[in-house]
């Protein structure tokens, strides 16, 4: 079975904005990665976007698997809460992350540190 990956909302816009390094910019475009809903929200939803970033934000979007909120995640997102000091959105994405089996790849990995069984990758460090 292949190796499946979920992008946060700031590994999706350090990859369009070019700040990665070659080699992490290369392994993001060799996989297909997958994003959540709250990565959708959270680019559609930047407040000084402007009209071309949107642009490029939908063409980026348009390209990738958008993986919606079922019953698993809201479970598991639920238990994270309860367990973990960590944002709504952010414990939504690990949710997502865990029930799919995929590896989350952020540049915050700090923020889901306390997760367990979650396995993460940050592409600033390779």
């Amino acid at each position: 079975m292949a190796v499946k990956y979920l992008m946060d909302t700031n590994v999706a816009i350090d990859f369009l904005a070019n700040r990665f390094p070659q080699d992490a910019s290369d392994f993001i475009e060799n996989i297909e990665p997958l994003v959540s809903v709250i990565t959708k929200i959270e680019m559609l939803g930047w407040l000084n976007a402007t009209p071309r970033q949107v642009k490029i934000i939908e063409e980026y979007l348009e390209n990738v698997s958008i993986i919606g909120i079922d019953e698993q995640i809201i479970d598991s997102t639920i238990r994270i809460r309860k367990t973990n000091k960590i944002k709504t959105p952010d414990a939504i994405i690990a949710a997502t992350a865990l029930v799919l089996n995929c590896i989350l790849i952020s540049r915050n990995l700090s923020d889901f540190k306390s997760i367990e069984n979650l396995r993460m990758i940050d592409l600033h460090n390779l």
